[in-house]
């Protein structure tokens, strides 16, 4: 049995002819394609900024960082004047020291701003003491960050600085970091240390540092929080107003100031704490 054909399938006769599209139709699906990326590559960049302008607003210690040093009770004997009572950690708050070697009976904290010539001094100074106290295990170090240079002559550069070392001790390399930094420290009224690419080439000078991790934490400001909460409290506390300031176990070290001197006061502090906890506490009264 033949099949019976229907109107459009008459046999000799062609289907009905396509309408030629013009220009713009044939255009549209490719116009229609890159609005969906403009929409999606700007509304990517519009939530990097607002990312970015926020990340001053969020407090993001870096990884390791602790809060006050333990004090032990009674003074510290800090001074040959009469020593002033040790004062209590803060209980609260985000953790702003960046600590060096674990913790022993006496910690010295040392404020410092890497775009500060006089932290830089300082660093150099001491540096050997330093190291003969952390070899020895006689003294740990907690660092913490102050930008008061940013305040002295204009710009942002110790913040700039003091977000990357917090972004090296993600990676356990902030003394590192540090180092190259004093080692390369630019004239502090040319606020240098803000342009990044000049940090990232301080972070390649770092060496073992992983630049994939390094350099994003530097771009988008991961700990910068951080590093204004830190100052913030800096100057809060009536410790100083500029970088260094020195404590021991959390008293604030006064005077004239030199390597030796500060041995001193550290050997002298510790003795006191071993003497305080060899002594055996008090047995309460069994009733």
């Amino acid at each position: 049995m033949t099949e019976s054909k229907g109107p459009d399938k008459q046999a000799g006769k062609p289907g009905p002819k396509k309408k030629r599209r013009g220009p713009v139709e044939r255009l549209r699906p490719y116009a229609i394609g890159i609005m969906a990326m403009v929409v999606v590559f700007g509304g990517s960049a519009l939530i990097g900024a607002h990312v970015r302008s926020t990340k001053d607003d969020k407090i993001s210690a870096p990884s390791g960082a602790v809060g006050a040093a333990w004090i032990p009770p009674g003074t510290a004997p800090t001074s040959s004047a009469s020593p002033s009572p040790s004062p209590t950690p803060t209980p609260t708050g985000p953790n702003f020291a960046v600590p060096v070697r674990p913790a022993v009976p006496v910690t010295i904290t040392i404020y410092e701003d890497l775009r500060s010539p006089d932290s830089k001094a300082f660093a150099t100074e001491y540096q050997d003491m330093l190291a003969q106290l952390l070899t020895t295990g006689q003294a740990q170090l907690h660092y913490r960050m102050v930008i008061s240079t940013d305040k002295q002559y204009g710009g942002h550069g110790a913040q700039v600085a003091a977000n990357a070392a917090a972004c090296a001790q993600d990676q356990g390399r902030f003394d590192q970091f540090v180092e190259q930094v004093f080692n390369n420290q630019p004239d502090p009224h040319t606020d240098s240390l803000a342009n990044e690419t000049l940090i990232k080439k301080l972070g390649r000078k770092t060496g073992k540092l992983n630049l994939g991790k390094f350099d994003p934490c530097v771009e988008q400001k991961d700990h910068e929080g951080w590093v204004l909460a830190a100052q913030r409290d800096f100057l809060a506390s009536g410790v100083g107003t500029a970088a260094p300031v020195v404590q021991i176990n959390g008293v604030t070290v006064h005077g004239a100031l030199d390597p030796q001197r500060l041995h001193t006061l550290v050997m002298r502090e510790a003795a006191r704490v071993i003497k305080l906890q060899a002594t055996p506490a008090p047995t309460p009264a069994l009733s």
